[in-house]
């Protein structure tokens, strides 16, 4: 009699159970209107650690395809229509990603666009420069070097990595350049969001520009929440 007394308690208590969460990427404002997504995602604007996930579109349903420990920047997220350049700040928001790169030679069934770093490569971030947030081969003469990035000076970091569309496509002077998501160094990023190395070259893997991914950073919650994107 207890027995059975246990088993109804049971089923009535798996009745009244909270239904399952549907998946990050279904609960979002918009994912991009690809089948491949990466969530990026911190507690709070003050985070400098999260997770990200990579999605696959499979069916009419998003399916987790991989997760891994992400860092943000020093001084955590801030929205991406406001950030500003040198806040040490990941902006949040849904970007496209245009290109891959890296130091190293591409990971093993990446079929993105792999650019190779070299000793000629710099990240232009100098606001008075026609080249602001891009990739040039040689620093232009109006890019100072003091205010961009000598690309293979970064060896862990950039051994693999993916450009995030922020501020890309019509930069806007003074609210960043050059965020990516590449390979952990040793601490939070200076806006990039990074991950493991292994984690890094299975996204490469992973990501098929046929299936258009993007990358949403943000929040648990708050106006910066992920699912707002």
């Amino acid at each position: 009699m207890r027995t059975l007394l246990a088993l109804g308690a049971a089923a009535l208590l798996s009745l009244g159970a909270a239904p399952t969460p549907a998946p990050l990427p279904a609960r979002m404002a918009d994912t991009g209107g690809g089948s491949q997504l990466i969530t990026a995602e911190a507690a709070g604007t003050g985070s400098t650690t999260g997770t990200l996930t990579w999605w696959d579109r499979r069916g009419g349903r998003w399916v987790k395809a991989g997760s891994a420990p992400a860092r943000f920047g020093a001084k955590g997220l801030a929205e991406g229509g406001r950030r500003k350049q040198g806040t040490k700040t990941t902006p949040t928001g849904l970007y496209r990603l245009p290109y891959a790169f890296g130091i190293e030679p591409a990971p093993k069934g990446t079929s993105y666009r792999y650019t190779r770093v070299t000793r000629r490569s710099w990240w232009c971030q100098d606001n008075d420069s026609r080249s602001y947030n891009r990739w040039v081969e040689g620093l232009p003469r109006d890019c100072r070097a003091a205010r961009a990035e000598h690309m293979v000076t970064y060896r862990s970091q950039y051994a693999y990595g993916l450009v995030i569309g922020f501020n890309y496509d019509r930069p806007v002077r003074g609210r960043g350049a050059g965020i990516f998501l590449h390979v952990n160094g040793r601490g939070a990023t200076a806006g990039c969001v990074s991950v493991p190395e292994e984690a890094m070259r299975a996204v490469l893997a992973w990501a098929d520009p046929a299936r258009r991914p993007h990358i949403a950073v943000g929040t648990r919650s708050g106006p910066t929440a992920i699912t707002r994107y």
